[in-house]
C-alpha cells in the first residue's frame, strides 16, 4: 500500500506524456525536488489542467511509489498568471525556474529556495525593480542558499558593490527586493556573479539565452 501525502510546493517543470497525461517536477518544501505525472491532466475539463503549469504554487496531494509520485489533488495559492502578460518577464522566470531544478534534490530541504522563488517572481512584476537587478539579487542568494557564494570583498570593488552583495548574502529573503542600485553597481555586480557563475555551475540556462537572441532580431 502506497503513502499519500499533501506537499507545499511549485512546479518547476511540465512535461507531456502520452494523449493527456503530465510528468511534473515539483520543488517542495518537505520533500525537495519530486518527480510527480498527473493523469488526464490535458484534458480540457481535467481538475489538474491549470494547477500542474510551470509557476503554479501551492499544496499538492501526492501518492508515493517506487520511482515517482503520483498526483491526486492540487489546490493552488497563486499561479503567477501574470507572468505570461510581459515576454521578458517569462523567460526571466523559466530561467529561475532552471535554478531551481539544478540545484533541487529529493528530500533535501527546499524551504528556502521555494520561499526564495515565490519572492522573486513577486519583485519580478514590480515595475520600479529592473529585472536584471532581480536576476544579479537572485542568482546571488540561490549560491548563497547553496554554499556557493562569492566573496564580497575584492580588490577595486566599488564599496556600494561590496555593500550590495553582503546585503543579498546576510538578508532574510524576504527582505531581499527593497532596493535598487546605480547601473554602475549593478554592471559590477553582473561582472562578478558571470564570472563566478562559470566557476562553479557546470550547465548553461536556456531560457535566458533564448530570450536575448530573440529579443536582437
Amino acid at each position: 500500500m502506497f503513502d499519500t501525502l499533501q506537499v507545499k510546493g511549485m512546479v518547476i517543470q511540465a512535461t507531456p506524456v502520452g494523449d493527456f497525461d503530465k510528468r511534473i517536477v515539483i520543488l517542495t518544501k518537505e520533500r525537495g525536488k519530486i518527480t510527480a505525472f498527473a493523469r488526464g491532466a490535458r484534458r480540457p475539463n481535467s481538475p489538474f489542467l491549470a494547477g500542474t503549469r510551470p509557476f503554479s504554487f501551492g499544496t499538492f496531494t501526492v501518492m508515493e511509489g517506487r520511482d515517482y509520485y503520483r498526483v491526486r489533488q492540487v489546490d493552488i495559492e497563486n499561479f503567477f498568471e501574470e507572468m505570461s502578460e510581459d515576454l521578458e518577464v517569462a523567460y526571466y522566470g523559466f530561467y529561475f525556474l532552471e535554478w531551481a531544478d539544478y540545484y533541487g534534490r529529493e528530500f533535501v530541504d527546499g524551504k528556502d529556495t521555494l520561499n526564495l522563488l515565490y519572492q522573486t517572481f513577486r519583485a519580478l512584476l514590480k515595475p520600479a525593480l529592473p529585472n536584471s537587478l532581480v536576476r544579479c539579487i537572485f542568482e546571488l542568494k540561490m549560491l548563497t542558499i547553496n554554499g556557493e557564494y562569492p566573496n564580497p570583498d575584492g580588490e577595486d570593488r566599488h564599496p556600494s558593490t561590496v555593500y550590495a552583495l553582503d546585503y543579498v548574502i546576510r538578508a532574510p529573503i524576504e527582505k531581499l527586493y527593497n532596493f535598487v542600485v546605480t547601473p554602475e553597481v549593478e554592471t559590477e555586480m553582473r561582472k562578478i556573479l558571470d564570472q563566478h557563475i562559470e566557476k562553479v555551475i557546470d550547465r548553461k540556462f536556456k531560457s535566458l539565452e533564448m530570450y536575448f537572441s530573440i529579443a536582437k532580431i
